[in-house]
């Protein structure tokens, strides 16, 4: 990457790695809540989770086979088999009738308690059995394998989930196995979001739209389902008209929310209100712009004692700056242990040109790349009013201040999107 020059900044101009930290070191996490477990996905679990049950609760075995005791098959050839009788069938959900005796041999199907004295199953497909219940095998490689044993995956008393930790799929299913139908959890924040503008339309107005006259409230949709994804509650504040009594009053109707953000109206134009409403609502602001494109106009302040988040109107300017500032904010009030995602590597295609005055965020694609890091490469003309250049991208190409030009084929880190890509 080649450095460039760049205009001093402004006293309440910050870069953006302050922004973040300025942010996040004025966002707690929320109080706990138990919660049913089927409504905990993408949450944070608020205190260490232990296992008293024990997984696997038995000897258990790993496929369809047959239990054996080592011994007795070692050198069993397709060639010269090795026959034994059967002694046990043990389907799953059954239990062994007894111990294994030696030089005979138990049917199981796979989750099937093991008998004890066993060495391993031989996998079905390695056996055959004669009409007169004997089992002959042709390999003896299964002899000490295929038998998962009790408490291998978890042990009474071991970590199941320590706090911090998100509830994943995959956590569900842990808990689930633990007989956890509810879990305490970090309480989901209530986000009120508010759309600013007398040019703005919603859907039952959308034939205004279609005539020229009004454009639709896009930012108002796409800052919803940001915040669902991210595991928040979105509470839809409307659209405030250029009147600060208006903006005010759709303000205080979020009295209940743990945040607000608000797009548009946060910038030097003569008709913004939403400043003039803030300041008679007393918020406290923090700072008011920050060194990056798109989304420099970024308001970041405390009302009544809660964050607030004053977003650019521009689409694509509103959800970078929601996820470079607001995602990692919201992360932390859920109490997640990390509150950034960890970032993708991956390798320019072709150079990209960049002022050094700012940080910026590239809308780009990620294109896998066998053994390599992958490909990556603007989504397309990077106008912060071209929403599509967003609905196209895995992810946002970080060009840190100073960099004039990043060239082809280098190295370069990108904060991954929510998509189909990963």
């Amino acid at each position: 990457m080649s450095a460039g020059g760049g205009n001093g900044p402004h006293a309440d101009w910050i870069g953006w790695r302050e922004a973040l930290e300025t942010i996040l070191s004025r966002c707690e996490p929320l109080e706990t809540e138990d919660v049913a477990l089927s409504g905990a996905l993408g949450c944070a679990v608020a205190e260490d989770v232990t296992a008293d049950v024990v997984h696997p609760p038995w000897d258990n075995s790993a496929m369809d086979g047959v239990a054996v005791h080592a011994a007795d098959v070692s050198g069993a050839t397709a060639e010269d088999p090795v026959v034994l009788p059967l002694s046990d069938d043990i389907p799953a959900g059954s239990f062994p009738s007894g111990p294994l005796a030696p030089g005979t041999v138990a049917r199981l199907m796979t989750g099937a308690p093991v008998p004890a004295g066993a060495s391993g199953v031989v996998r079905v497909e390695h056996t055959s059995e004669d009409s007169a219940g004997r089992i002959s095998f042709f390999k003896d490689s299964d002899a000490n394998r295929n038998i998962r044993r009790r408490g291998e995956d978890l042990d009474a008393g071991e970590i199941v989930l320590r706090a911090g930790q998100a509830v994943t799929p995959a956590a569900v299913g842990v808990l689930a196995m633990q007989g956890r139908s509810r879990v305490t959890v970090r309480r989901r924040p209530r986000v009120g979001v508010l759309s600013n503008g007398n040019e703005l339309a919603d859907f039952d107005e959308v034939e205004e739209v279609r005539a020229g006259r009004r454009i639709m409230n896009s930012n108002g949709h796409a800052l919803a389902a940001q915040l669902i994804d991210a595991g928040a509650e979105p509470v839809p504040l409307g659209i405030a008209r250029d009147e600060a009594a208006d903006i005010r009053r759709r303000l205080e109707s979020a009295d209940q929310c743990d945040a607000v953000i608000s797009s548009a109206g946060v910038s030097v134009g003569d008709h913004d209100q939403v400043k003039a409403a803030l300041e008679d609502l007393g918020m406290r602001r923090v700072f008011w712009r920050a060194r990056i494109r798109p989304g420099s106009p970024l308001t970041f302040g405390l009302l009544g004692g809660k964050p607030f988040w004053g977003l650019p109107g521009n689409p694509v300017s509103a959800m970078v700056t929601f996820e470079v500032f607001l995602r990692p904010a919201l992360r932390k009030m859920m109490g997640h242990r990390h509150a950034e995602a960890p970032r993708v590597l991956g390798k320019t295609r072709k150079a990209i040109s960049s002022s050094a005055d700012l940080t910026h965020f590239y809308r780009v694609r990620l294109d896998r790349v066998a053994g390599d890091l992958p490909l990556v490469e603007l989504t397309g003309p990077q106008g912060s009013g071209i929403l599509t250049s967003m609905s196209e991208a895995d992810g946002l190409l970080i060009v840190p201040e100073g960099i004039a030009e990043v060239g082809a084929g280098e190295t370069v880190e990108v904060i991954p999107l929510p998509g189909d890509w990963s």
